[in-house]
């Protein structure tokens, strides 16, 4: 009996040390993830108006220090992904544009996927954009994954 007491001590004291994990969110206290998804789709649509009003410092700060963007070549980090997209923001007139057309939210409300069209000066479409935007701990939606592919012929 006295190891029993003895172990139930020692398993009290580990449990009291192991730190706490915050509690997942209930049902009733979910997010509205209707709400999220619009402002994420107004997030996007912000983003890609830098690239039009040839504004790199605020296309610099849509991307999370976490982020990787991955094209011609793999970039990770804001300040590379900065680097590696200057030369598009060069010019009087940009290069392409994209529209968010699809965005959806996981239900904690702290992930967002959104994807859409990405078009040529002449308004061609060239290809598909995918992002992954995270809610960050200072309240603000920034992309911390970004995937473009060219256009393809489904079957």
């Amino acid at each position: 009996m006295r190891t029993l007491a003895v172990a139930l001590v020692a398993f009290g004291v580990a449990a009291a040390a192991w730190p706490e994990q915050p509690a997942a969110p209930s049902p009733s206290r979910s997010p509205d993830t209707a709400t999220l998804a619009a402002a994420v789709r107004a997030r996007e649509a912000a983003f890609a108006k830098t690239l039009a009003d040839r504004d790199h410092a605020a296309f610099t700060s849509f991307v999370s220090e976490e982020a990787v963007f991955v094209g011609r070549t793999v970039r990770r980090g804001r300040k590379a992904v900065a680097e590696g997209w200057k030369p598009f923001f060069e010019g009087p007139k940009a290069p392409f544009a994209w529209a968010p057309e699809l965005v959806e939210v996981i239900d904690s409300g702290t992930l967002a996927l959104s994807s859409g069209p990405v078009f040529d000066p002449d308004g061609k479409r060239t290809g598909t954009f995918h992002s992954t935007w995270r809610l960050e701990a200072d309240g603000v939606w920034r992309i911390v994954l970004d995937v473009g592919c060219p256009p393809c012929e489904c079957r």
